[in-house]
Parts: C-alpha cells; sequence; structure tokens
C-alpha cells in the first residue's frame, strides 16, 4: 500500500523535472531549475586562478571546482534572514556536498588553473533544494567547461560522467522518491543520492 501524497505521485515517482537553460547572460552557464515547487538559479562561472591553500597543498592539481549555496529570505513561507558571512550548518554542508558531488566527476588536471565557481540560489524552496542544485549545477557546470574546451581547444573530456541527484526517504514504514517539505518533515529517516550516468 502507497503512502497517500499530498501531489498524488506514486511512491516511486518523482516530482515534474524542468531545467531553462542560459538563464542569465554573464555566466558561463546558467540555469533555473525547477522541481515541483523548489526553483533554482544556478549559475557557472569560470576565473583564471586557483585558491592558494590549493597551490600550497598539491601543485599536481591544475584547477578547482567548489560551490555556494544560499537561499533567499523570500524562498520560505516564513522570511529566512539572510546570511552574509556567519553561515549556519545547513548552508555549508550543502554547499560542500554541492562541490564534493561536482567535483567527483571533473578531471581536475584539464582546467589549466580555473576555478569554477557554481552558485546556487534558492529563490521557492519546498524540498529537494541540495538535490535540485546538484543536478542544475552540473548542467551549468558541463555549458562553462564546454565553452573552456573551445576557447582554449582542449579535446580530452573533463567531464568524466553525467550526474543527477534526487531524495529518498521512509514515511510510514513505506519508501518514498523525491520528497517534498511537507513529506521530509514527517520522514522517519531520509537520504540524498547523487548517481552517474553509469549507475554508480
Amino acid at each position: 500500500m502507497n503512502f497517500l501524497r499530498t501531489d498524488g505521485r506514486k511512491n516511486n515517482e518523482i516530482r515534474h523535472l524542468e531545467i531553462i537553460t542560459d538563464y542569465t547572460i554573464y555566466a558561463g552557464g546558467s540555469v533555473l531549475v525547477s522541481t515541483g515547487n523548489t526553483k533554482i538559479i544556478c549559475t557557472a562561472t569560470v576565473e583564471k586562478k586557483i585558491p592558494d591553500w590549493l597551490l600550497q597543498k598539491n601543485k599536481a592539481i591544475h584547477g578547482w571546482v567548489t560551490s555556494e549555496y544560499r537561499m533567499l529570505p523570500s524562498a520560505t513561507l516564513n522570511r529566512r534572514k539572510r546570511e552574509y558571512n556567519n553561515l549556519d550548518g545547513r548552508t555549508q554542508e550543502i554547499q560542500r556536498f554541492i562541490g564534493r558531488s561536482l567535483r567527483a566527476v571533473v578531471d581536475l588536471s584539464l582546467l589549466l588553473e580555473h576555478t569554477i565557481w557554481i552558485d546556487c540560489d534558492v529563490i521557492q524552496a519546498d524540498g529537494g533544494t541540495r538535490t535540485a542544485a546538484i543536478s542544475g549545477g552540473f548542467v551549468s557546470l558541463y555549458m562553462a567547461i564546454d565553452k573552456l574546451k573551445k576557447n582554449y581547444n582542449i579535446q580530452k573530456p573533463i567531464i568524466k560522467n553525467y550526474i543527477g541527484a534526487v531524495s529518498a526517504g521512509i514515511i510510514n514504514n513505506k519508501p518514498v522518491l523525491d520528497l517534498d517539505y511537507q513529506e521530509d518533515s514527517q520522514a522517519q529517516a531520509d537520504a540524498n543520492f547523487v548517481i552517474c550516468d553509469t549507475g554508480e
């Protein structure tokens, strides 16, 4: 017996996913990703430098991919205070998760001492923001890397795998895929999965 979902989905059904590319004009890659009522602007910006700590730590690495994640004050029902330098633990954990997920599928040695920043700005939140940010962030990253390859005539593949992400949880002892906020708030357990096109 299925858990009764507010939007009528089956337990193993994801929300409608839409990714609009070239959403902004200045970033190397940009998308608006929507999954249900969750909406995030993801942009990829390429900088011709790498972090100083990376140069000191390991000169064999020739590039870097990192992320920043923020939720706009009006993204939720009750206004959230805008975050500046003092990020809460949740925000730090999410942006590290996004960065690690995207770095895992990039050959950093081919980035030619460039840093690619993935900025994920949640404009409307209804659960699954970190997984939507990874899926949208990957598309914007791919677009930026495609331009970088053309600019520097790089023939080797920089992206090693395509990835997408989704959440899952247990509600009323039933497994449920792609939780919205209401479902997430009543889940007995939940987890996020980043999956490659190879199935890894």
